[in-house]
């Protein structure tokens, strides 16, 4: 089969850090090939380029045989590449509605001065419906919309545009179970369309259901490229990270203290309902629920980045109240958001300054920051946290996705804080990187701080938690202890089951 798509010996470097190292991709016409790699092995800056973002230093782009070099995505989309990218907020525009952020691109390319509206949302409901989300209103504003709600929008403006060659950059991420499968449909129906299709993704369970062919990058080199038959995820793995690796993380016990924190009857008056829940020193609990539960409303409204109507928080056995994220700092929290380059950095400031934020009152006098004192907080970070940057003063923005992870929980690493939230503080971070936050997390816990773990991922918190309180619908179903809980049992009650369904047959498809 001719290959639709060739890239050969690409390379590319910044700020003197080599990204890029002669590396090679290929797609086929109607073949969905997975590009893996650990966080920083060059996988967003190999699609970057293909995407028109950035330039190579050196290399070739064929496409249909013929040498191509793109300056800007738009000349890119014009020869049929198209690409969803990981972090939504950068192509959302939050004024327009969904419909105008779908056709975006139709919008934009110039033609006539008049849209008519009615087949405008017409066109934009049909690709909608197209990949399982007709229920999404046409005339929301954008600002309005879930994670997943952003990504599917996303999505559905590519399918859109015709694409030849569709990039997928962790795609599924914030997609529930459902969601997600409805999109591997949609990917087969392109693929028999003849839409060459880059899935990039952490998730191997995912990769190995849906891809043809899976190329592993490492180091900014492609490791290897071979069919799905040929492979296994172990072996995967170990191409990622140039070692083996037991993926099972090994929890030790934490000495458990006093009772830190308790809410009691938290309501937001919206999604949010009756919450209960306590943390000891030393603990880890775990706040499971599938995509729309209520999880990352629930973080926020503890942090005080939303309002509350009801309800009552005790730190340490005193009342506090937290109605803002200012509040929330004052009295020891500390939160790590699930959509980190919105809430969790200021994406175009240095590492150094992001790393030090938390801490400024140790490191200034008055109004006067001691620069050396930050820079030297920013290089103990850096080097316990295992941030891979070319030095301190690098913007987070050109930092990969797990790195970027790392410097949104390095900044509240202080003594100050003694009560962490960590919002799905994973997504999009490869194995290895994984592993490194749930040590982070167990060395928190062994200090005495109490930590509140939120995500959509059963097996991590299996994994990391002491005991699991599972949301279904704004509210806390049920309470179980990590040593007795099963993924059967957690995904039944995230469903809405209950304890009378237990016996009858959950499936968990990941």
């Amino acid at each position: 089969m001719a290959a639709l798509l060739e890239m050969r010996d690409i390379s590319k470097a910044f700020s003197g850090v080599k990204a890029l190292d002669a590396a090679r991709f290929e797609v086929n016409e109607g073949e969905i090939h997975a590009l893996l790699g650990a966080n920083g092995a060059g996988k967003s800056t190999l699609m970057k380029i293909l995407s028109g973002a950035y330039t190579p230093d050196s290399g070739d782009i064929l496409l249909r045989g013929e040498k191509k070099r793109y300056q800007t995505p738009r000349e890119a989309k014009q020869h049929g590449i198209h690409c969803v990218y990981q972090e939504v907020d950068t192509a959302i525009v939050y004024q327009l509605s969904v419909a105008e952020n779908i056709l975006l691109d139709r919008l934009s390319g110039g033609g006539s001065f008049f849209v008519n509206k009615r087949l405008l949302e017409k066109e934009a409901g049909a690709v909608l419906h197209r990949i399982g989300a007709g229920n999404l209103s046409l005339g929301l504003p954008a600002s309005s919309l879930s994670l997943a709600e952003k990504q599917l929008v996303l999505i559905a403006r590519a399918l859109l545009q015709k694409a030849e060659i569709l990039i997928l950059d962790e795609p599924t991420a914030p997609l529930s179970l459902s969601e997600a499968d409805r999109l591997f449909e949609v990917m087969e129906e392109l693929k028999k369309e003849g839409v060459g299709i880059v899935f990039i993704s952490h998730r191997l369970p995912e990769v190995f259901h849906v891809s043809d062919r899976i190329t592993v990058m490492r180091d900014g080199r492609t490791i290897g490229i071979q069919e799905k038959e040929e492979t296994a995820p172990e072996e995967v793995v170990e191409k990622m990270l140039g070692r083996s690796f037991k993926e099972e993380f090994v929890k030790k016990p934490a000495e458990k203290g006093g009772l830190l924190y308790e809410v009691k009857g938290l309501d937001d008056g919206r999604k949010l309902r009756s919450i209960d829940l306590h943390v000891r020193e030393g603990e880890v609990v775990g706040i499971v629920g599938l995509v729309g539960a209520g999880k990352t409303e629930l973080a926020k409204a503890l942090f005080g980045a939303s309002t509350v109507a009801n309800g009552s928080c005790l730190l340490k056995g005193k009342e506090i109240r937290v109605r803002s994220p200012r509040d929330a700092v004052k009295n020891g929290m500390a939160l790590v958001p699930e959509e980190r380059r919105k809430e969790g950095l200021f994406i175009h400031e240095s590492v150094q300054h992001n790393l030090s934020f938390a801490s400024l009152r140790d490191i200034s006098k008055r109004l006067w920051i001691n620069a050396r004192a930050e820079r030297e907080l920013a290089r103990e970070r850096i080097k316990t946290l295992g941030i891979r940057t070319a030095h301190e003063r690098v913007a987070a923005n050109d930092l990969s996705g797990g790195n970027q992870q790392k410097v949104s929980i390095g900044k509240w690493l202080t003594e100050d804080a003694s009560l962490f939230l960590f919002d799905e503080p994973t997504k999009g971070v490869d194995v290895g990187a994984k592993k490194e936050i749930f040590s982070l997390i167990q060395s928190l816990a062994q200090e005495g701080k109490g930590i509140l773990y939120f995500s959509c991922e059963i097996q991590e918190i299996l994994a990391i938690s002491d005991r699991i309180l599972v949301m279904y619908d704004g509210q806390i179903v049920t309470e179980m202890r990590a040593a007795e809980a099963t993924q059967e049992t957690i995904l039944l009650y995230a469903s809405g089951g209950t304890a009378a369904n237990e016996s009858k047959d959950v499936r968990l498809t990941v």
